[in-house]
């Protein structure tokens, strides 16, 4: 029996008829070492590498506002499902718990936007990582690397779930020495104290020296936070990886209480030194990227192509971590009924094959769209998925409004992890994370996005809705014709 079983069983808060029953099938594959690495290397997406050009561009110094306030609401996020998962790891993390929480509607909704959510980034990180791929290897086209990369990562989660551990823990690492390196060695060159280096170093002078911190005024501010919020989801993984961990409640609990160093260091820490290794308008910044322009600054040779090797390594690893996550979230939902039964079936190897397979098909009927149907179809799949990672944050907050009160009063000495100034700072993070969502639709740029998200959102809204009040009627004409039988 699996560790997820007997945490389940034995820790569970007790829930309706209607609550999903545990499984036995997910096995205990993933090692503490792989556990601390997808919990590391879960906030380095290749957003990161390639995004936050643009957001410096559009927000100068003040970018670092930017990403603190997103940062700062990402570990508060955490840190609420961190209370949940100690208390009961589950394969269908948040979803789980909303459906517990708030009502079988809600663990419905938000499991498959989720879902939809990660197998839309799986075309996207597969057709990211051809383009890097086709310019090393021409002679392949850049759809038969796109396949090729899905296809790899299919087979390494259909293997085991050691097998994505094991390649989620040599991707990440890669990204953490990356980042590490380029912390270290950029912050030597910004005092100038770095043998050979190009760059003089200014050392905090660039922070203010091309029209001060806030070049662009209080609004870029908001601005920068709608362009690199997106780059911080993935996070939450590690909380539905601890459910097929060898200790669940040890490795959410590490995660949570980490993930403020980790979101300072890898986030604030390397744009600080691109900032200080560089003025903020800098050309070469948007043209090259943050990171290339940066190292090319100090005269590293050849760092186009090192970060080229960097941000694929970022694509593989989202790639699998995005097939492992859906996989897992649908298996959650077959397993409470709210999608094919197939998908809560496991193989000898404690394998959800028909939850993986679903998954990746969908992901590469995604990518067929992105080469097919780039501007319309694809388009319209990429910018209806874009806010749910907002959506997903909210519910969270929700979430743990009720669970907390439902874990005091049921299992209290599952309480381990404890969210901060509660219920005050759980209000301020969902009250932050609704105004990001309003000044979405307010601003021009992601209107779009937010107004198809939420469409998608309201479609499948209304059918968990639905489901909900037809599983209740059923169960109450149950109820009234065996009482009918009885009497």
């Amino acid at each position: 029996m699996s560790s997820t079983t007997t945490l389940q069983k034995a820790g569970d808060p007790s829930g309706t008829p209607g609550d999903a029953q545990p499984s036995d099938g997910l096995k205990a594959g993933l090692k503490n070492r792989h556990l601390s690495m997808i919990a590391i290397g879960g906030v380095i997406g290749a957003g990161l590498f390639v995004g936050s050009g643009g957001g410096i561009a559009k927000a100068g110094p003040a970018i670092l506002v930017s990403y603190a306030l997103v940062g700062a609401m990402v570990v508060f996020v955490m840190r609420m499902l961190g209370e949940m998962a100690a208390a009961s790891p589950n394969s269908g993390s948040f979803s789980a718990y909303a459906d517990r929480a708030l009502g079988r509607w809600a663990g419905f909704s938000i499991g498959w936007l989720y879902w939809f959510f990660w197998v839309v980034v799986l075309a996207v990180e597969a057709t990211a990582g051809a383009v890097i791929l086709e310019g090393w290897v021409p002679a392949v086209p850049q759809w038969a690397w796109a396949l090729i990369v899905m296809a790899v990562l299919t087979i390494t989660n259909l293997g085991s779930v050691a097998s994505y551990g094991e390649f989620e823990f040599w991707f990440a690492g890669i990204k953490v020495v990356a980042i590490g390196a380029f912390v270290i060695i950029g912050m030597l060159a910004v005092f100038g104290v770095l043998p050979g280096s190009d760059n003089p170093g200014a050392g905090f002078a660039h922070l203010t020296d091309a029209g001060g911190f806030m070049p662009n005024g209080w609004g870029s501010i908001l601005t920068g936070v709608l362009m690199v919020v997106f780059s911080f989801m993935g996070s939450e993984i590690v909380t539905l990886a601890a459910g097929e961990s060898e200790n669940p409640r040890r490795a959410v609990t590490k995660a949570t209480n980490s993930v403020i160093w980790r979101i300072g260091i890898f986030y604030l820490g390397s744009i600080f030194i691109v900032l200080t290794l560089l003025p903020w308008n800098d050309e070469s910044i948007v043209k090259k990227g943050s990171y290339v322009a940066a190292l090319d600054s100090i005269g590293i040779a050849h760092a186009g192509q090192i970060m080229n090797v960097i941000v694929l390594t970022a694509v593989l690893s989202c790639l699998n971590s995005g097939l492992y996550t859906a996989s897992r979230m649908a298996f959650s939902l077959g397993e409470r009924g709210d999608a094919p039964k197939a998908f809560a079936k496991v193989n000898k190897k404690g394998v959800p094959t028909a939850a993986i397979l679903g998954s990746v098909v969908f992901g590469f009927v995604a990518v067929y769209f992105n080469y097919a149907f780039k501007d319309t179809v694809f388009n319209f799949l990429l910018n209806s998925s874009g806010a749910i990672a907002l959506f997903v944050w909210l519910v969270i907050c929700l979430t743990q409004l009720r669970m907390r009160k439902i874990l005091v009063r049921e299992a209290p000495d599952k309480l381990t992890v404890k969210m901060w100034l509660f219920p005050y700072l759980t209000y301020a993070t969902a009250a932050m994370i609704t105004f990001v969502l309003a000044y979405m639709v307010y601003d021009k740029d992601n209107r779009e996005t937010v107004t198809l998200s939420l469409l998608v959102a309201a479609v499948v809204l209304v059918i968990g809705v639905v489901r909900d009040k037809r599983r209740k009627a059923a169960a109450t004409s149950a109820a009234t014709a065996s009482a009918s039988v009885e009497a």
